[in-house]
């Protein structure tokens, strides 16, 4: 007798050859009782303008904390430091008919200073927001998540 679960058996064949991981990482970068978020160039599936937090894929020989505060740079166009992990988020997607397992670990960040009009051409437009706001107003319940861990990690610290 099979110690599978049943669903086991009901994979296609060639199932797992339409999967892939992805690994990003991404910041939570705050300035007093603000927080920076970005509205990327790319829209969300049903057209509509996304407002989310800077990140984005790790590259080769990177620790997933330099790929945020590189993430953060890039698209927003702030310098910040690292202050601790806050968690991960993970969810699947689709994209030219494959099934992505997505994988992104978010930082919390100091605000350091920079320019929010130096950022790459990924992003349409970098705001300030309340982290209050941010919480609500954020596209992703994952990213809406991480800034409530940021708040407690702030209140915490106080």
């Amino acid at each position: 007798m099979s110690s599978e679960s049943p669903r086991a058996g009901k994979r296609k064949k060639g199932a797992a050859a339409t999967q892939a991981r992805e690994f990003s990482a991404g910041g939570v970068v705050v300035r007093g009782d603000q927080v920076v978020t970005i509205v990327p160039t790319r829209r969300a599936a049903d057209g509509s303008r996304v407002l989310a937090l800077p990140k984005g894929h790790v590259d080769p020989g990177e620790s997933p904390v330099q790929a945020a505060e590189r993430e953060v740079r890039e698209e927003t166009g702030i310098l910040a430091e690292p202050v601790c992990e806050l968690g991960e988020s993970r969810y699947w997607y689709r994209r030219d008919g494959r099934t992505i397992g997505k994988t992104v670990s978010f930082f919390l960040f100091a605000h350091l200073g920079g320019d929010t009009d130096d950022h790459d051409d990924e992003v349409e437009e970098v705001r300030w927001l309340s982290l209050k706001d941010a919480q609500k107003q954020l596209s992703h319940t994952a990213e809406r998540e991480m800034v409530t861990l940021a708040l407690a990690q702030l209140d915490k610290d106080r």
